[in-house]
């Protein structure tokens, strides 16, 4: 089973920047999909973000098109999520995820590994 670990969630003023890693049991990075989703009380978990680490363009939610940013270093076997002009709406806690199989895209299904969630919190 893959293990995600997050960091870099924090509490930021609207238009601020934060980034968010997410470090991946050995063998991850370059052989899953992996990416972000969101989620606040009372609502579903977001798919914000997601590609192939072998290789991939990310695809990004709508509503972050433009301000963020997904990366990755293998060597580090780490993922990364650099978020700017944040906005009190992105105000979630993210989760790193990945799977093995199955298209990169941003539907929750099929996304078998999560981490613990980082929460950021973006005031206005």
């Amino acid at each position: 089973q893959v293990q995600l670990v997050e960091s870099g969630g924090g509490s930021v003023q609207a238009g601020g920047s934060l980034r968010l890693s997410c470090v991946a049991s050995t063998g991850t990075y370059g052989t899953h999909c992996m990416g972000w989703f969101r989620q606040t009380p009372g609502k579903e978990r977001e798919g914000v973000a997601s590609f192939y680490t072998g290789g991939g363009a990310p695809a990004y939610a709508d509503s972050v098109k433009g301000r963020f940013t997904l990366s990755g270093d293998k060597v580090k076997s780490t993922l990364y999520l650099q978020m700017n002009n944040l906005k009190p709406e992105d105000t979630a806690t993210y989760y790193c995820v990945a799977k093995f199989r199955g298209d990169c895209n941003l539907l929750l299904a099929g996304y078998t590994d999560w981490g613990q969630g980082t929460q950021v919190t973006v005031s206005s």
